[in-house]
């Protein structure tokens, strides 16, 4: 799911770019169908068509961009690299060299739909994949130059070989199939439109789709809806049946959509979901260009796409029974109704507004109650972590005050020079750095931190809080030169209270909480990381789990959830902060046995569960099991569990 949403994410960065165009070739398409040819159809067609009909190249770039570890012009150009070499090596010209034909019409026509989405995101994942893998390569010194990210373009290219290898054997088989498909769905009546239409959309994330429409809307099966629509030569009340569907679900379905959407994303990111999704919403109701809202949560919530595609399913069934049919030049959006609105084979064309309405109603509803229901990642509900990457679509905007604990914290590490690899878990900074001498300990406890550990070798862990990873950001926007430390600032102060020692010993104030694991409490001082151990990040206990769930052990607000579902900081009714942290180093897990069942800033009960694990996993993985309940806030605080 992590790789989901982080692939959704990277394909925001195309299509963001993609509602603008929409609009654009619409514009110039209603121009053109009312006037004719003219300079400003032509100029505005060719304005938005430059982007929507380069729309999988767009993918290639932005996927590669996105999926690299961390955003870089090199990874971007290894995706170009990949497009180029692979839709190169299968376009009909070159196809026809290979396999000995003399006229390039002869070639199957499969390698006509190469250049589509799911090619552009192959060659994404590659140009990522060898970015991340071989930008460190470091070559003889007589091959130096094309050492390092120089290596990454070379290295794509070879991959991309042996993938258009395969693509050439494999690809023609997969477009076959889908138009015999499409042949043998025709036979079914209104029960086939439906089936159409539910591929339809299931075929868009990779591409096919343009396979399975060319049965229906052009002269592959005899059908040719499409065309024979526009030129009025058609059967009355049979053409357009192919099309009709589209409409209700374009124009209101999907704004319904987008308004759900908009509506459960976090407080914090709704100026992200609302430019996003209005101007998808736009796209799709005015031209009936879908992938703007479609590509913004099929990879981040592929059910709720999987629910899309029944939907259209439905429509185009329930447009097939009943006495509507229309037709469109462009896509089913408004510009295309208005235009097809007189066509002497258009059908009652006034239903499909008020069809309109019910899947507005129908789509907006059913979306809000499963995005909240099952916590779906839809734009503006992405974990923190996904979206704490270096990309325009980063909400975390790091203020000031961390850029000023970033700064000072690299200082005192012995400068960004000094620090190799740069990672967070719940509470803490964990770091290589090359030369451990340079790490000053007193200035890292005046600049923030609330202790430092060196576990050996080169490694450097820095406490702060749960706030860490604002810090983490901000330290690698400084090293990576996206922004300067403030001069003159003081820093912002850890969550963590500093000091040593065992501090329930010595409280004053107790906290009476319900147990949130199941299994034995035991004191801090038994768990084997002296962060916990020694009290340095707070007061509490611990528990050796026999349960798998954590639950609320009071009324609060989730202060924090994390990239690796292993901790959930809880802020109480009384101000009192707690971090649950399951296991000890089970960060380096990523993940994996762990699921956490809230969000920050959820309001939660005593009980409610908080997070899920796999108690045989963390084992298995050698990390101890051990859970610390700590008090972040409050250094003389004692917790009995009841």
């Amino acid at each position: 799911m992590k790789f989901l949403q982080r692939l959704g994410r990277s394909i925001m960065l195309p299509v963001a770019v993609l509602p603008v165009a929409a609009i654009l070739s619409g514009i110039g398409y209603w121009i053109k169908s009312a006037a004719g040819d003219n300079l400003v159809s032509t100029f505005l067609s060719a304005a938005g068509g430059s982007l929507l009909d380069n729309m999988a190249l767009l993918f290639a770039v932005g996927i590669a961009l996105g999926m690299a570890s961390k955003s870089d012009g090199t990874s971007a150009l290894a995706g170009l690299v990949s497009w180029l070499v692979i839709t190169t090596l299968l376009k009909p010209e070159t196809v026809a060299l290979f396999t000995g034909i003399d006229d390039v019409n002869e070639v199957d026509p499969a390698f006509l739909r190469v250049q589509n989405v799911f090619v552009g995101i192959i060659c994404g994942l590659i140009g990522a994949w060898c970015y991340d893998r071989f930008k460190d390569t470091k070559l003889p010194d007589a091959l130096s130059f094309f050492s390092g990210k120089r290596s990454v373009a070379i290295v794509t290219a070879g991959f991309s070989l042996v993938v258009a290898i395969v693509l050439f054997f494999l690809w023609p088989f997969v477009y076959g199939g889908l138009v015999g498909f499409g042949e043998w769905i025709v036979t079914l009546g209104p029960i086939g439109t439906g089936i159409y239409g539910f591929l339809n959309r299931l075929l868009i994330p990779v591409g096919l789709h343009h396979a399975l429409n060319s049965v229906f809307w052009f002269d592959v099966a005899g059908i040719n809806d499409l065309n024979n629509f526009l030129d009025g030569t058609g059967t009355y009340g049979v053409t357009g049946q192919y099309m009709t569907g589209f409409f209700p679900v374009m124009m209101f379905g999907l704004p319904g959509a987008a308004l759900a959407m908009y509506l459960t994303a976090k407080t914090t990111r709704k100026k992200l979901a609302y430019g996003i999704l209005l101007s998808g919403a736009i796209s799709s109701f005015f031209v009936g260009v879908t992938e703007p809202l479609e590509f913004a949560f099929m990879f981040l919530a592929p059910v709720l796409y999987l629910v899309h595609a029944v939907f259209m399913g439905i429509s185009m069934a329930i447009s097939a029974i009943l006495p509507v049919r229309m037709g469109f030049g462009f896509s089913g959006g408004f510009i295309d109704l208005v235009l097809g609105w007189m066509n002497p084979l258009a059908q009652n064309p006034w239903l499909i507004p008020v069809m309109g309405v019910f899947w507005f109603g129908i789509y907006f509803v059913v979306f809000y109650f499963i995005i909240k229901r099952f916590n779906l990642k839809t734009p503006g509900r992405e974990d923190d972590d996904i979206l704490a990457d270096d990309t325009e679509y980063d909400t975390h905007a790091t203020d000031d005050k961390y850029l000023v604990t970033g700064g000072r914290f690299i200082e005192a590490l012995g400068g960004k020079d000094n620090i190799l690899e740069l990672e967070n878990c719940a509470t803490r900074l964990r770091m290589e750095i090359d030369d451990v001498s340079k790490v000053d300990d007193t200035a890292l406890r005046r600049a923030g931190a609330a202790g430092t550990m060196k576990p050996g070798g080169k490694s450097v862990q820095v406490v702060y809080g749960t706030n860490v990873q604002f810090v983490k950001d901000a330290m690698e926007a400084i090293m990576t030169g996206r922004a300067e430390a403030p001069t003159g600032a003081a820093p912002e102060p850890s969550t963590a209270p500093a000091g040593t020692g065992v501090l329930t010993e010595a409280a004053t104030t107790t906290i009476t909480l319900r147990q949130p694991l199941q299994g034995r409490v035991v004191p801090l001082a038994e768990v084997p990381d002296p962060t916990f151990g020694q009290g340095i990040m707070g007061p509490g206990l611990a528990i050796e789990p026999t349960g798998d769930t954590v639950v609320a052990p009071a009324d609060g607000t989730i202060g924090g959830t994390f990239d690796s579902s292993h901790a959930v900081a809880l802020v109480l009714s009384d101000g009192t902060e707690l971090l649950i942290h399951v296991g000890i180093d089970t960060v380096e897990m990523k993940g994996d046995g762990f699921q956490t069942l809230v969000e920050k800033g959820q309001k939660v009960t005593a009980g409610t569960p908080l997070l899920r694990f796999d108690l045989a996993k963390i084992r298995a993985a050698g990390h101890p099991a051990v859970t610390p309940v700590i008090v972040l806030n409050n250094e003389n605080a004692r917790i009995d569990f009841t």
